[in-house]
């Protein structure tokens, strides 16, 4: 006779999971996604945890799994110490709050996170409930609220995130220069073996993301060897940006079960493509897609060809809000397709943003110069700004300049227009602004100041989603 079970925690199968995560995200609004959630972990005995979820300043994702029923007895007084997340609060003023949004509510496939746990994210806040201002996270929702309110503008975002498969657990931690990353892949561009280790993997991973309501498209090997991508739906912007935090998430967990290491290093190897984040926007109205008009140039509106226009003319500036990190620059070369062109182009993927065909439900302007390790946050809540709300020189259009500009070469360049440009002042305000730039300084001058031919220690070791305290305090 087989002894009686010790634990029951809630383990449902993939299906279930899908049905589950797509009625969660069918509820937009926050008081009704609090009462359905909440009603679910009181009925739910076999739930043990809430794994809640919030990123810092750079775009680290950060967890904490909470008793359930200490979750629920403490929603209105769940804090944390900031002092102890780079870029967050001095320690004087650590205590900071974390104010649950019940729609972003997600079930957990037991295989990858444990059985019996939901998955929640939290915007921060002063002790006072005020948004705490180097949480982009909730001054992306304020936003996005904001436009919705004033003028009835919805903003929606797909990302194209490629990433690495190399052999080995913690490949990024243990990186000398000397050997370099190890591929598990040579094939190329939509080419893998149906059962190779690189396949596995994507199928793994597509049907974990799939059971969490991702509404996946299509994934496939990239151009470079070892390289992969998984798309998911459009969604609104601050869905789309948690998306990719825990798609990032899901994709470690499932290599390092393989015995291997999931990387969204933008170019971790020289002299092959590197891993982009192509960044699909549009913005709606009364459910009408106001980029699209069928006589516009190539099938964009006024509206379209000024949100991006005003991206182009502040390029510059913007440049260290989507490529972050000091590895994020090696990437910019224009013979491996690198978006380092300050223009827009139907075809030349050369450019800093595309116009892709497309039709009234489809259109869109995708911004290619995004890198797969920003702060995705931080870097929407920007591009969104400009493009809604700054304001282009009456006499300049950025597509029209007579020559072609270019990128910053390396994150020094970044950091020194970034830090110049009074609009990122006004934008993203002193404070916030000026402690991002110091955390990136602190990595650049661990690093070369010149990139050079190969891939450099400092810039995997101490880049922001690969470095903890151990490692840091190493120099």
């Amino acid at each position: 006779m087989n002894p009686t079970p010790l634990k029951n925690f809630l383990e449902l199968t993939y299906a279930e999971l899908e049905e589950l995560n797509l009625k969660a995200r069918d509820i937009k609004d926050a008081a009704k996604a609090e009462a359905t959630h909440v009603k679910y972990l009181q009925d739910e005995g076999r739930i043990k945890a809430v794994t809640v979820c919030f990123s810092d300043i750079e775009g680290r994702l950060h967890m904490l799994d909470y008793s359930k029923q200490f979750f629920l007895d403490s929603l209105s007084n769940l804090t944390f110490d900031g002092s102890s997340i780079r870029g967050f609060s001095a320690l004087a003023e650590s205590d900071l709050r974390l104010v649950i949004d019940w729609t972003s509510t997600t079930y957990l496939p037991s295989d990858i996170f444990g059985p019996g746990k939901v998955l929640v994210f939290a915007n921060i806040c002063n002790q006072d409930l005020t948004p705490y201002e180097s949480d982009f996270r909730g001054r992306l929702q304020d936003y996005a609220h904001s436009i919705k309110k004033r003028s009835g503008l919805e903003a929606f975002m797909a990302p194209e995130i490629e990433g690495f498969l190399m052999a080995g657990i913690d490949a990024e931690q243990t990186f000398d220069k000397r050997v370099g990353f190890s591929l598990v892949s040579t094939g190329g561009y939509y080419h893998s073996l149906p059962l190779d280790e690189l396949r596995l993997f994507i199928d793994r991973t597509s049907e974990a993301i799939r059971a969490m309501g991702f509404k996946n498209e299509k994934d496939h090997a990239e151009v470079a060897p070892s390289q992969f991508e998984i798309n998911f739906s459009y969604t609104d912007v601050v869905r789309a940006c948690d998306q990719i935090l825990v798609y990032k998430l899901v994709c470690r967990q499932v290599a390092e079960q393989m015995g291997m290491t999931a990387t969204f290093l933008p170019k971790p190897l020289q002299n092959i493509n590197g891993c982009g984040m192509h960044t699909n926007v549009s913005l709606s109205k009364d459910g009408k897609n106001v980029f699209y008009d069928k006589k516009g140039e190539s099938g964009l509106s006024k509206t379209g060809w000024d949100f991006l226009n005003k991206i182009l003319n502040r390029a510059p500036e913007l440049c260290l809000t989507i490529n972050s990190s000091v590895n994020a620059y090696r990437r910019l070369d224009p013979n491996f397709e690198a978006p380092n062109q300050i223009k827009v182009s139907a075809s030349d993927r050369g450019s800093m943003i595309r116009i892709p065909l497309a039709n009234e439900k489809t259109a869109r302007i995708e911004i290619r110069s995004v890198a797969p390790d920003s702060n995705p946050y931080l870097a929407l809540y920007s591009l969104l700004r400009t493009g809604i709300d700054d304001t282009l020189p009456a006499d300049d259009k950025a597509d029209k300049r007579p020559r072609v500009r270019f990128l910053p070469g390396t994150i020094g360049d970044a950091i020194r227009l970034f830090k110049a440009s009074e609009y990122m002042s006004d934008l993203l305000g002193d404070n916030a602004k000026n402690k991002y730039a110091d955390w990136k300084l602190e990595v650049a001058h661990r690093s070369p100041r010149d990139l050079g031919t190969s891939v450099k220690d400092a810039e995997v070791v101490y880049h922001h989603e690969v470095t903890n305290q151990y490692l840091w305090n190493q120099f």
